[in-house]
């Protein structure tokens, strides 16, 4: 069938319609193409050229500045500072050894940091930086950039370093940082990229391993050119990253200082702990050591020295170490007694010496007994015989759930090292872990704070916080991070009897206050301040029969391992309670010299926030106290000159 005319025209027109259409559009496609090759040929020429020569793009990370830690007064604890460092490129280097012979000459090396350089430079990538001297001097920095034609390989650079100005302070509260090791990495199930950067650091012990996540804060990264051997031709772009977050800690640096101070060579601890917030003004072990000398690797020497020290610096003793709490556990026991009805305040008990229990003989201290005792009295003299006897009455179950019910046996969330939870045994204890059943001589023991019972210096001062206002107060350490405020722990009330808190609150009083308390030598004068508190002697050695009949050995006379130990708990001011403290000094002797007069210093200290005055102290102190403050200012005002030049 043939087509009209019309017909034809009409499919001329379409069929050139349909061919202006593809034209435009392969000419479009053409144009885009055009332009795709223009900007690879001609914008990103220079970048295509190096990936031709089998050059590559790295992304190199950026360390993060690592946060700050304050103390409640926002005083620096721990900080950074620039220091300058030289370091080798083992791919740049050529002969590592003849590099390191031609820097030797210049810069003084030490043996033990270049002998961990060669460790790192061996496991590392040939391309990767590593330190070969830390902290030199700008002198060091010059010569070695004078002479760096003669020195492939060799940069000196500057970097942040951890310094910690107060160092013996916070040693064992803040810890330090170190370099990454494999145990270190072998914690994490994926460790992050930053920490294979060789020598970089991290935190070891105490609030700086406890608070590694938020004070590490986030790397940041950067975009290098490098050529086909990792060699870095030039820098493309950079992300800096997050800094870590500042941490506020509850401790009073000042009040911390003066305790390390007090302390002197004692191995001893003392914890001081605000009774409404649970804040832990001051939380000190002795002695300390200098947490700098760990920043960058301590020399085998140094820490010789310490990890033999029988006295043991590098022990946490406030929360690390716990100890028989001696006397100072029969404030539970009376509690327990009351709470379970089995004796009232004025009831008495006849102390000859001694009480026969199961056909074994229980001593008091006090070898011709103490007559008859009530409540008041047994705590004011610690008759020991008197807590015997509420021991079987009352019972272990009893004894052991009022001294968790104080703090005790439990391991409280403060972030510092290897924080033990003591024990407060019970029958199911006893058979779980030592397969025995329990006995009746194992309560009389414990109802005075000997056999099972153990307590850390932390836990005494959490019961004595506890006693002090029936609240279920716990330790806080971080005030806040990054300047948010973290929640107190004041804690709710602990639903016991208040009379009977009153009534042990009371006796206490008189173990300070009264002639015939324990703690009466270290009294405070004054009104305003009166401390009530109880004094404590843990024995560490057995005592025999034969002993006991010509005499038991004095602690002077025995070596300082086989002394007891002494103890002293405290809260102040009695009539508004403000503070509570706990001082355990090892090997001390008794509770009433060694710890007590201690405590007492430490809580007028903190009170009054400065040296407090003499009428503060009993005339006959007042010259021996006055004598010691101005030694204590001495060594507090070199110890403060050591800081700054750390700093």
């Amino acid at each position: 069938m043939r087509r009209s005319p019309k017909e034809s025209a009409e499919s001329v027109r379409k069929i050139s319609r349909r061919g202006l259409i593809l034209a435009g559009g392969q000419l479009t496609l053409a144009g885009v193409l055009g332009l795709r090759m223009r900007f690879m040929q001609v914008e990103q020429a220079d970048e295509f050229r190096l990936l031709a020569e089998e050059n590559r793009i790295n992304i190199r990370l950026i360390p993060p500045t690592r946060g700050r830690l304050f103390d409640r007064n926002g005083q620096i604890i721990a900080e950074n500072e620039p220091s300058y460092r030289i370091t080798i490129v083992r791919e740049d280097a050529g002969d590592v050894d003849a590099v390191i012979a031609k820097l030797s000459a210049l810069v003084e090396l030490d043996g033990d940091d270049l002998n961990r350089a060669l460790v790192e430079m061996n496991r590392s990538a040939p391309f990767l930086p590593v330190t070969v001297a830390d902290r030199v001097t700008w002198e060091d920095v010059s010569r070695v950039a004078v002479n760096a034609p003669a020195l492939p390989g060799v940069y000196p650079e500057v970097g942040l370093s951890r310094v910690y100005p107060l160092g013996h302070d916070f040693a064992h509260v803040a810890g330090y940082v170190g370099p990454v090791s494999e145990r270190d990495l072998s914690r994490y199930e994926d460790p992050e990229p930053v920490l294979r950067i060789p020598r970089f650091q991290i935190g070891k012990v105490g609030v700086e391993a406890k608070h590694e996540d938020s004070l590490r804060g986030r790397a940041g990264a950067k975009r290098v050119e490098v050529n086909a051997v990792g060699r870095v031709m030039r820098e493309l772009d950079r992300r800096e990253g997050d800094a870590g977050s500042d941490i506020q800690l509850t401790v009073d640096a000042d009040l911390q200082n003066y305790i390390q101070a007090r302390l002197g060579a004692e191995s001893a601890s003392v914890v001081v702990m605000d009774l409404k917030s649970g804040d832990l003004r001051a939380i000190a072990s002795s002695p300390s050591y200098d947490p700098n000398k760990f920043v960058r690797g301590i020399s085998v020497a140094d820490y010789g020295l310490l990890r033999d020290n029988e006295r043991r610096p590098l022990a946490s003793k406030t929360v690390q170490d716990a100890y028989p709490p001696g006397s100072t556990f029969k404030m539970v026991t009376v509690l327990a007694a009351l709470d379970a009805d089995v004796i009232g305040p004025e009831d008495t008990v006849w102390c000859p010496g001694h009480l026969d229990i199961a056909g074994r003989r229980f001593h008091c201290w006090k070898r011709g007994g103490h007559g008859h005792m009530n409540l008041e009295q047994s705590l004011r003299e610690s008759c020991d015989v008197y807590y015997y006897d509420l021991a079987v009455k009352v019972g272990i179950e009893n004894i052991a759930a009022m001294a968790r019910k104080l703090g005790l046996g439990q391991s409280f969330d403060v972030p510092m090292s290897a924080v033990t939870s003591g024990l407060a045994p019970d029958k199911e204890w006893k058979r779980r872990e030592r397969g025995a059943e329990w006995v009746v001589g194992d309560t009389v023991n414990a109802s005075i704070g000997q056999g099972f019972v153990l307590t850390s210096p932390l836990q005494l001062a959490v019961m004595t916080a506890r006693l002090a206002t029936g609240r279920s107060v716990s330790p806080r350490l971080i005030k806040s991070v990054d300047g948010v405020e973290t929640p107190e722990r004041g804690g709710d009330s602990l639903g016991l009897n208040e009379n009977h808190l009153r009534q042990i609150r009371a006796a206490m009083y008189e173990v300070s206050n009264s002639r015939r308390g324990t703690a009466y030598g270290s009294r405070i004068i004054e009104d305003a301040f009166r401390m009530a508190g109880k004094t404590g002697t843990s024995q560490v050695r057995n005592i025999t029969e034969a002993e006991r009949a010509r005499g038991v050995t004095s602690n002077e006379d025995l070596p300082w391992k086989r002394r007891d130990h002494a103890l002293f708990v405290n809260f102040a001011p009695y009539d508004n309670p403000q503070i509570a403290v706990a001082v355990v000094v090892e090997h001390g002797g008794g509770g009433s010299t060694a710890a007590a007069p201690i405590a007492r210093d430490v809580t007028l200290q903190a009170l009054y926030g400065d040296d407090p005055p003499l009428e503060a102290y009993p005339t006959k102190d007042r010259d021996k106290i006055a004598a010691q403050q101005e030694r204590l200012k001495r060594e507090r005002a070199r110890s403060a000159a050591e800081g700054q030049s750390r700093a």
